[in-house]
Parts: C-alpha cells; structure tokens; sequence
C-alpha cells in the first residue's frame, strides 16, 4: 500500500464509519480498494505473451475497454481471476490478495525470451471504488466524461475510470496519489465511507466469482460462469488449460454451475465451505462456497459452485446435510451457455 495514501487516509478516518458486519447504506458508498492486489505488465511483447496465458482475449482490453480474465492451470483449473485494464500503454491485473503474490510469482517464469516485464504495481497506483445512485451524479461534477457501458473505460488526465457490471452503479478510479486524494476529498463530502466487504457484496451481486485462496484450482471456468460475463474467449486461440476449457464447452455437459443464493448464519461462510445435500447419490459433497459478504438485511449473501440437478431440487445446505439451507437468488444476467452478460447497470 502506497505510504502517502495510507497517512492520508489514517488522517481522514471516521470513527463513525460503517464497520463491516453491520447494517449500512449500499446506495452511496465511496471505498477504498488497497485490500486488491495490483501487477503491471509492460513491453513489447507484453500482449502476445498475456495472450497465451489468459482464458480472455487479451486483444480486446484497450484505453476504452477493459475485461474479466483468468488463470488456469494446464489442467484448466483457476488459479486467480482478475480485471485485466490498460493504461498507459501498460496491461494490469487486479486480483485479491490471496491470489496476487502467487500470480507475481508465476507469470514471470513463462516470459522467458520475450520482451516483458511483470512487476508489483501495488504502491504506484492508487484505486477507489464509488457505488450507489449517487456515482454517476458525483462523478460527473468532477470527471468532464464517464464510461457508459458495462466494461466500459475512460482515461481523463490522470484518472482511469472503469464501469463496473451489476444492479448497483459501480465506477473504480485509478490514479496517483496527488489526482485520487482531491477526489477523495470531494466525493466524501457526500458519500459514505464503506469497505472492502461492502465492495465484495456488490460483486457477488452482480453474479462475478472471485477466487480466493480456499478455491484455487477448484473449479474451471465454466463452473464460475465466466463464459456468461465475457470472462473466457473461445475463438481466441490457445492459452494455458484452453485444451479443458473448450472440451467442456464443445464435448461435456457442465453439471455444476455457479449461484447466487443467500444464507441465514450467525457463522460466516468462508471461500471453499462445502455444501452437502440429502438428495445427493454420490455421496460427495453438493458444491463449494467461492465468496460470501454479510447482507445489510441479515445473513449473508453468497456465490457457490453447486450441482445443478441438486441446486434445481431446492436441497443445498452449508457445511452438512443438516447445515443452514440455501436460499437461491436469481442472478442478474442469463444463464444460457450463449448468451452474454446482460447491461445490469
């Protein structure tokens, strides 16, 4: 975390804050996104090579657009999911903690001749996140021009905008410490001071799975819906696990998918929590949690990978067959193999 930004911060502090776990006003949040991890990678080469790593076309991402991407193994299972964004001619991934150091560490060992450089870009890019039906009036009394479209990105000087999917209105900013403080200073005047598990609620909400460090190479793309967001290119070519990745596409049926569903528990749900089910004739376990965010209304909202026939016959249960049950929740985009994801905004 860069070191200015931290004081700044520190000095800006409210005590009276909404503190994750409570109740709070989702509709004008203003957070900051240093609990996210930040790569750059830069040079020549740098889009070939992210090209035959990525499950996304790398092809795509430029100054106006930025996309959802993974990771895989060769055996196609995720090793990290991430926003992929361009700025200044530079590719960066943001990605959680859990994954950020083991991606920093793994990219590099596939460069090998190529022109590329992949570095930690945490302390030289700040990031906030703005949500609510407050963002795009507040933003537009300090930006001259927004992104309009899910996936959309605008640079104005030294600020990188990105529209974020979901039902919410959700903008990040990225930026140096001198650009990102005075917006800080303005858009709290107004808006409430939120956190990362707030930020994190908003993505489940809007159907985007996160892998966590209890979910690395648990589940492959498909079973994350990340061909229903434009999360994986099947036309792009090959990329590391792309072999799985299309068999299951072109020559598997998917049984397990993910949902969005909501759980009354006094017990968080963590990352990777099995589900169980009495109606299982496997006698293995019903599915996975992949995130779970306390829910203003009580209990918590959660994505989870679950058989689909089990999820279908309403008998998902959290921990045990006896656990707490799964409410399932609609997601805000189709969950037809083809179809992609629909504006939310």
């Amino acid at each position: 975390m860069n070191s200015q930004w931290k004081s700044f911060l520190d000095q800006h502090s409210d005590s009276s804050s909404p503190k994750h776990g409570q109740n709070n006003n989702l509709e004008c949040m203003l957070i900051d996104l240093s609990h996210l991890g930040l790569i750059r990678v830069s040079g020549g080469d740098t889009r070939d090579f992210l090209q035959g790593q990525f499950t996304n076309d790398v092809r795509d991402v430029s100054d106006s657009h930025f996309q959802i991407n993974s990771y895989c193994t060769p055996k196609g299972r995720i090793l990290a999911s991430f926003l992929l964004f361009e700025r200044r001619g530079d590719l960066y991934l943001q990605l959680p903690r859990d994954t950020h150091q083991a991606v920093l560490k793994r990219l590099p060992m596939f460069v090998l001749m190529s022109k590329v450089k992949v570095e930690d870009a945490d302390a030289d890019l700040i990031r906030i996140g703005l949500a609510g039906a407050c963002a795009e009036t507040l933003l537009g009394e300090s930006l001259p021009t927004l992104p309009t479209g899910v996936d959309d990105q605008r640079q104005d000087g030294g600020i990188t905008v990105l529209r974020l999917a979901g039902k919410t209105a959700r903008y990040e900013l990225i930026g140096e410490v001198k650009e990102i403080t005075a917006l800080w200073k303005t858009l709290s005047r107004t808006a409430t001071i939120g956190n990362a598990g707030q930020w994190a609620l908003l993505d489940i909400r809007a159907g985007i799975p996160t892998i966590q460090k209890g979910t690395i190479e648990a589940f492959v793309p498909q079973m994350v819906n990340l061909q229903l967001i434009d999360g994986v290119s099947f036309t792009k070519g090959c990329y590391t696990g792309q072999e799985v990745v299309a068999r299951m596409k072109y020559l598997g049926k998917l049984k397990r998918r993910m949902f969005l569903a909501h759980v009354d528990t006094e017990t968080p749900p963590r990352p990777g929590d099995e589900l169980f089910s009495s109606c299982s004739q496997s006698g293995q376990g019903a599915g996975k949690v992949v995130d779970a965010q306390h829910a203003p209304e009580g209990g918590y909202d959660l994505l989870a990978v679950a058989e689909i026939s089990l999820a279908k016959a309403g008998d998902l249960h959290l921990l045990d067959t006896g656990g707490p049950g799964l409410q399932l929740m609609e997601l805000p985009y189709s969950v037809r193999e083809q179809e992609p994801r629909e504006n939310s905004s």
